[in-house]
């Protein structure tokens, strides 16, 4: 059970506070509402930029770690398609180091032209060596805009293309930030050993003064629903063929969402799974496969992808999954569901040993809009039952609802 207390700022900014008095760390996680998703099509990668400029001085502050560091804290972010994450780990006499830290790059960065070139470089170097230049790198850059047609998921959080930061002018960069940098749109979560009085005290003192932003039409694009089956093969210089087939599944807060979830556990989660088993070790198809879903906001994809041993065909692999598929959706086996949902269980209980992980759950339920979900999420699971599971697979697991990936290796790129 995460117990919290809960406040706002004038400025629009969502707080809370989890106490934990047995530990001598505090956290402080600040969460803003904005990933790629909220990206203009012609400007995409900037929240991922913003995640690296954010570290590269502030209005005040020239240096962000060093002080930090002084005092034994620790920190660190990371974007996805729906958010942007920073939290910081301190000891909690050190707390107000981490508020003064972290509201000071929320009033105003440095938007110094010489971060702006280093923090550019570093991104397109990023893009190159993790999207480009890599086996297998650009598959998402290829996946998503070829299983979304008009929601922005169908870029990466990296961007769309390498030219959108390459182009980046300082002014596209300020207006980014205080559009969406602002205190209305960001929620910040205090946990570990800390009063409520003093976190109040903290919050007004150094958030406080920030003027709210904008207030931010959130409404995107209603992806359609897809009514014919997707097919994209890529020939490439990687060193054996991969199979990556999606499906479109409900949004984080929507009906279904869990059962999907638990259906792509069912099918690909772990060793035991009974397709993985088939796969990889009986028939040795595949050297690797995995099921997974995305998890975003709005409507996301349910991923099932591995690689392919050598002489195997794409039509082999698929014969076998769409043979589990077509058995998932006539019967799902009790014991394969209660395996799963120890899984997720398991999943759940240990992330809550850690302090920064409640913080984290906390903000991101916080930002679906009830922060309960940290402490109700395992109730929503428990009482799936194998019928909804099989109604999911029947109505996720259809051909015209599914875009597949062929990666086919060149294998004279590889000869020796």
């Amino acid at each position: 059970m995460i117990e919290y207390e809960y406040f706002q700022l004038d400025n629009g900014l969502d707080v809370y506070v989890h106490q934990d008095p047995s530990t001598p760390m505090a956290v402080l996680n600040l969460l803003y509402k904005v990933g790629s998703r909220n990206e203009h099509p012609d400007k995409t990668g900037f929240a991922h930029l913003f995640e690296h400029l954010m570290f590269g001085g502030s209005k005040h502050i020239a240096e962000f770690d060093s002080p930090l560091q002084n005092v034994g804290g620790d920190n660190n972010a990371f974007t996805s398609p729906d958010i942007t994450n920073y939290y910081i780990t301190i000891p909690s006499a050190n707390l107000e180091t981490a508020f003064w830290l972290e509201s000071d790059r929320m009033l105003s960065l440095s938007f110094d032209p010489k971060v702006l070139e280093v923090q550019r470089k570093v991104v397109i170097e990023e893009f190159k060596q993790r999207y480009l230049n890599q086996p297998y790198g650009d598959v998402w850059l290829k996946l998503r805009p070829l299983a979304y047609e008009v929601h922005p998921y169908n870029w990466a959080t990296i961007g769309k293309d390498i030219s959108h930061i390459e182009d980046a002018t300082m002014q596209d960069v300020q207006d980014f930030f205080f559009k969406h940098y602002r205190p209305n749109n960001a929620i910040l979560v205090i946990s570990g050993d800390v009063e409520i009085e003093e976190v109040k005290r903290l919050a007004e003192k150094y958030f406080g003064p920030i003027p709210a932003g904008p207030r931010l039409d959130k409404t995107l694009p209603k992806e359609p629903k897809q009514r014919e089956k997707k097919e994209l093969h890529v020939e490439a210089a990687v060193p054996i063929d991969a199979w990556y087939r999606v499906y479109h599944i409900p949004g984080r807060m929507e009906p279904g969402y869990h059962a999907a979830d638990l259906l792509s556990d069912i099918i690909g989660r772990g060793k035991s799974t009974e397709l993985y088993q088939i796969l990889v070790k009986e028939k040795q198809l595949l050297n690797s496969f995995s099921a997974f879903v995305t998890g975003s906001v709005d409507p996301g994809l349910l991923v099932i992808n591995g690689k392919l041993n050598d002489g195997v065909t794409f039509e082999e692999v698929e014969r076998e999954v769409d043979a589990f598929i077509e058995q998932c959706k006539n019967e799902i086996i009790k014991e394969d569901l209660e395996r799963v949902k120890n899984q997720a269980m398991a999943t759940i209980e240990f992330g809550e040993i850690d302090l920064l992980n409640r913080s984290m759950a906390l903000a991101y339920a916080a930002m679906l809009g009830n922060p309960d979900l940290v402490n109700t999420e395992k109730d929503e699971i428990q009482k799936l039952t194998t019928a909804d599971i099989v109604k999911a697979a029947n109505d996720i697991l259809r051909p015209e609802n599914s875009t597949t990936l062929y990666y086919k290796a060149k294998q004279t790129e590889y000869a020796s």
